[in-house]
Order: C-alpha cells, then sequence, then structure tokens
C-alpha cells in the first residue's frame, strides 16, 4: 500500500493509486445541505485535501470518485466554474505580495472571462469575473481559498501594520 504522505491533490492520489480514506459522502452532504463555509482547523489536518477534492468534484471529474460514495450518491456531475486560490509557497514579508497574487489571480482570470476597464478595485474586478462566468456556465460560480490565514502568519509579530 502507498500511502500519501504530503500530498494534498486529490487527483494525484487518486491517479496515482494511493490509499484515500473516503469521506465524499460527507463532502456530497456538505455541498448539498448548505452555501458558504469557513473552515478552520489545525495544521496537517487535510484542508488542502478537501479543496483539492472539491476542486475536482465541482469541475464535474466523475472518473476520479469511481467507487467512491459520492459516486453513488451524485446523479448529475455538473461542471461548474471554479475559481480556486492558494496563498501557499509565497512569502508575504515583502510589501505588495498579497496585492500581487491577488491581482495577478484575477488578472488571470479575467483574461478567461472577459476584462474591462470600468473597474479600478479588485473586489469588483473579480466581482465581474465572476458574473461572466454564470453567463457562461448558466451555474453558480465555485470559489475556494486555501491558507487563507497565510499572509496573515506570515506577519504576525513582525511590526507590519
Amino acid at each position: 500500500m502507498k500511502y500519501p504522505i504530503g500530498i494534498q491533490s486529490f487527483d494525484q492520489i487518486i491517479e496515482d493509486g494511493y490509499v484515500y480514506v473516503d469521506k465524499t459522502g460527507l463532502i456530497y452532504r456538505l455541498v448539498n445541505e448548505g452555501k458558504i463555509y469557513f473552515l478552520s482547523r489545525p495544521r496537517r489536518f487535510g484542508k488542502s485535501l478537501l479543496v483539492s477534492t472539491l476542486k475536482c468534484y465541482f469541475q464535474g471529474r466523475k472518473e476520479l470518485f469511481k467507487g467512491l460514495a459520492i459516486d453513488r450518491l451524485e446523479t448529475e456531475w455538473a461542471e461548474y466554474p471554479v475559481f480556486h486560490i492558494d496563498f501557499n509557497g509565497t512569502d508575504f514579508t515583502r510589501s505588495g505580495k498579497l496585492d500581487d497574487i491577488i491581482g495577478g489571480t484575477v488578472g488571470t482570470w479575467e483574461k478567461e472571462y472577459g476584462r474591462t476597464t470600468e473597474f479600478e478595485d479588485i473586489g469588483k474586478r473579480f466581482a465581474y469575473v465572476l458574473q461572466q462566468a454564470h453567463k457562461r456556465y448558466g451555474r453558480r460560480c465555485v470559489v475556494l481559498v486555501d491558507e487563507y490565514d497565510k499572509p496573515i502568519l506570515d506577519v504576525l509579530d513582525t511590526g507590519y501594520t
């Protein structure tokens, strides 16, 4: 048996034949019984793997879930527009880095879904992207944020304001 030590990618775990503890029945309930979730758990608790699993699910990648609980529960397997941002792997002690990451990520999405010069504000730009994705897919958008606390933890107790 191969154990996925340090692997946080659902598709890699499944495709490479690692042991996977099936919690997809719970994921199905999570998705179908609510709208917005904020998950705050201790380090090494599986949050990134959960985000990766949700991303594959909302992308409609049914083949990855073959034989898992969700395979018996889900009947639609619709593809949603998924917007995933992961703050891991960046040093946020450098001034302006958070703005650079968010601006660059939204800029990439604007290339895919259309950009308007109407908005300077990053929040309004992202809202516009979400509206365009909704128009294209005819479905609600899924926004997944991983390692949301990394920028805060990087500068905590450093004197930055």
